[in-house]
């Protein structure tokens, strides 16, 4: 699990983050791993479920490469350069790790 507010790895039974102080509760984590030439596609669907709040695509050695904070992606246009981002790591990139940010279910 990573803190929503400074993306250190934390604990999953933390309450709070230990580099930041950031209440953790209210967020999940999930992992998922993706061939290349899906991660345009997959990250649009993850988008579009609503309770994601930001997107981490990191290659094989877990170093990240993108940071999407799902936000902006209810303004439309500014997900444009994310996308297009996504495709130069699409093209360079074998197999690629999205971790996910979402709202928790009460």
């Amino acid at each position: 699990m990573y803190c929503g507010k400074c993306g250190k790895e934390i604990d999953d039974e933390a309450r709070y983050c230990p580099n930041c102080g950031t209440e953790i509760r209210g967020t999940q984590w999930e992992e998922i791993n993706v061939a290349a030439d899906d991660l345009i596609g997959r990250v649009k669907s993850l988008i579009s479920e609503g309770n994601v709040r930001r997107l981490i695509v990191k290659n094989e050695q877990g170093e990240t490469l993108l940071e999407i904070p799902v936000t902006i992606a209810a303004i439309g246009t500014l997900i444009a350069p994310y996308l297009a981002a996504l495709g130069a790591i699409a093209a360079i990139a074998t197999r690629t790790t999205i971790h996910i940010e979402r709202r928790a279910s009460e």
